[in-house]
């Protein structure tokens, strides 16, 4: 009886909970985007950029709980609707003290100086710039704009690109590890650090170089806004690091204030009753999921590691994005089946991941191709490896100048821990039935000559295979594909000159590509395909309850008479049937 007692609690605590707990969380959520803000006549749009940002918005609505839910693609489709938006006036950025990710800095520029091309300005202000990360793509991006503003006494230490790798082999030899790895080929460097004690020479090679191109690119593209020549401000930057009041009078910035005083000033340029508002706030106003009018092109999202399956994850909280091959090529043949669209966009964030899941998704984007729908991908932070398998058969690919694009190669091995084990008593031992090889994997001990001969030439068969699909999707020789490969990494300016991407640009640069492939003539409908689930699906998701059901169990909230509850459901019934207002709504597409 007792444990009977103890079960039934814990039944009805937990029905309790879902019962309660999560109508509200529910709620909550329905309260953010019920009755989205009204924009002032005349807004400043203040885009704060110092925490990390993803390149899309995440799929799953309940990650971001609690954290900022900016993306690049969001900031540069809010701009978009913003430019031809009479009542925003301005915007305002801050700056992130560190470096941001290369490509990311390169994506808002171009969003940035489509804005000002409008005639409405933009300013920056920066609390001080320091060596961590690629902080010359922080000053590139304040450079983009009207006016570049630093805290006084604040720190100016733009003076270069660096980069620590900490290396393993001298621990492991010590310890009785053995990483037992191969690599296709020299410049596959992602375990090196297992492998080796210091840099070898393509390892250092191949680092510089993309290092090089990134830095060099950063400074060329700042001296071009600075109205410099390139040198002139390499050599002026490399002599810092500065105060904030050397930086201005080296003409490196242009004023210098706090952040109340770059307010005051761009609110005097926008009008007498200009009013500061939030960028999310305003990005809520907007509905970039589904923007422009005529044909119809597809976009489709992709960031993260590349793995088979669907998203099928249990915890409806949990951050970071993945690749799903049945998600993403199940959104292709979508476009592929819709007679609607006539051309799809990619974008790709991905540093690789499974060759199977990879050509899966290969595979969806050659029958678009078939049914006479051209795909061009556009190239964020990084489309390596995997992220360039899927790429390469694409009708066109478009990247940024910093993409880190290429690396056609392969790795895999295992680590074996068995003489590591032993030294405190801990023995592995194995038994298989069949070929000795259905062991190899086991962490006991190392490849044995045959199984490693056995595994090379499973590598070899995909790395081959990967050269073939670059080299047709790419038409390119495959003698040429082998010389460039060796899994070494690209910028996607040296990509360019090297034949992999065709074009140099961002998103909308590869809408344009896109429109001219499907023949499009004047606008175009952009129409998402991987669209965010809703909080409810989510909660489906996790608790293995149908959305419907879910929206009942908040509601009833409603019925029992909670006069929150009432009052927020009552607001989104009415937004509903507003107009110009989107509210919490199924998505145009699901992808299971």
């Amino acid at each position: 009886m007792k444990h009977f007692l103890i079960t039934a609690a814990g039944v009805f605590a937990g029905l309790l909970l879902f019962l309660v707990g999560v109508p509200f969380l529910l709620i909550v959520m329905a309260a953010g985007a019920s009755k989205p803000a009204v924009t002032p006549a005349q807004a400043v749009l203040t885009l704060d950029l110092r925490d990390p940002l993803t390149d899309q918005e995440p799929i799953n609505p309940l990650a971001s709980l609690g954290r900022r839910s900016l993306s690049v693609m969001s900031i540069i489709e809010t701009l978009h609707a913003a430019e031809s938006d009479g009542k925003v006036k301005a915007v305002l950025v801050r700056l992130p003290e560190g470096g941001m990710e290369p490509a990311a800095a390169d994506e808002l520029r171009l969003a940035f100086k489509a804005f000002r091309a409008t005639g409405k300005p933009i300013y920056a202000h920066s609390q001080g710039l320091y060596p961590s990360g690629v902080v010359t793509s922080t000053y590139m991006l304040g450079a983009a704009t009207d006016q570049f503003w630093m805290q006084p006494a604040s720190s100016f230490q733009v003076t270069g690109l660096a980069t620590e790798d900490v290396f393993f082999k001298r621990f492991f030899d010590k310890y009785g590890v053995t990483a037992d790895y191969e690599q296709r080929y020299e410049f596959k460097n992602a375990v090196n650090p297992y492998l080796q004690s210091d840099y070898t020479e393509a390892h250092k090679t191949s680092q510089l170089s993309w290092m090089g191109s990134v830095y060099r690119t950063g400074i060329a593209t700042a001296a071009l806004d600075r109205k410099q020549s390139a040198q002139s401000l390499m050599q002026t930057l490399e002599a810092g690091p500065y105060m904030a009041e050397d930086a201005k009078r080296l003409r490196l910035v242009d004023q210098l204030g706090q952040v109340r005083d770059v307010e005051t000033a761009l609110k005097a340029k926008a009008g007498k009753n200009a009013q500061l508002v939030d960028f999310e706030a305003y990005m809520r106003t907007q509905n970039p999921r589904e923007s422009g009018s005529g044909p119809v092109i597809a976009v489709i999202e992709a960031e993260g590691p590349i793995v088979t399956g669907h998203d099928g994850s249990g915890n409806p909280f949990a951050g970071g994005s993945t690749i799903y091959s049945d998600d993403l090529s199940e959104a292709i043949y979508e476009a592929v089946d819709d007679k609607s669209v006539k051309a799809i966009v990619l974008r790709v964030n991905s540093p690789g991941g499974s060759d199977t899941a990879s050509e899966q998704i290969l595979s969806a984007i050659k029958a678009a191709k078939a049914a006479k729908k051209p795909v061009v991908v556009s190239m964020a932070t990084y489309a390596a490896s995997g992220g360039y398998w899927i790429s390469s058969g694409a009708s066109a690919i478009v990247a940024q100048p910093t993409t880190l694009t290429g690396s056609i190669g392969v790795y895999g091995g295992k680590f074996a821990l068995g003489p590591a084990l032993s030294r405190v008593g801990v023995d592995v031992r194995e038994t298989h039935v069949g070929s000795d090889f259905s062991g190899a994997f086991g962490m006991g001990k190392g490849f044995s000559p045959t199984d490693r001969a056995a595994f090379a030439r499973w590598m070899d068969q995909i790395y081959a295979g990967f050269i073939t699909r670059v080299a047709t999707g790419r038409n390119l020789p495959e003698a040429r594909v082998r010389e460039i490969a060796k899994g070494r990494v690209w910028t996607g300016v040296q990509a360019k000159q090297l034949g992999l991407v065709d074009e140099v640009g961002g998103f909308y640069q590869a809408v344009e590509r896109a429109k001219t492939l499907a023949g499009i003539k004047g606008d175009a409908h952009l129409k998402r395909l991987t669209t965010p689930t809703t909080p409810f699906e989510a909660i489906e998701q996790a608790l293995g309850v149908s959305a419907s059901s879910v929206r009942t169990l908040a509601a009833s909230a409603w019925l029992l008479g909670d006069p929150r509850a009432q009052s927020i459901l009552d607001d989104m019934a009415e937004a509903r049937m507003g107009a110009g207002h989107t509210t919490v709504k199924a998505p145009v597409s699901q992808l299971r």
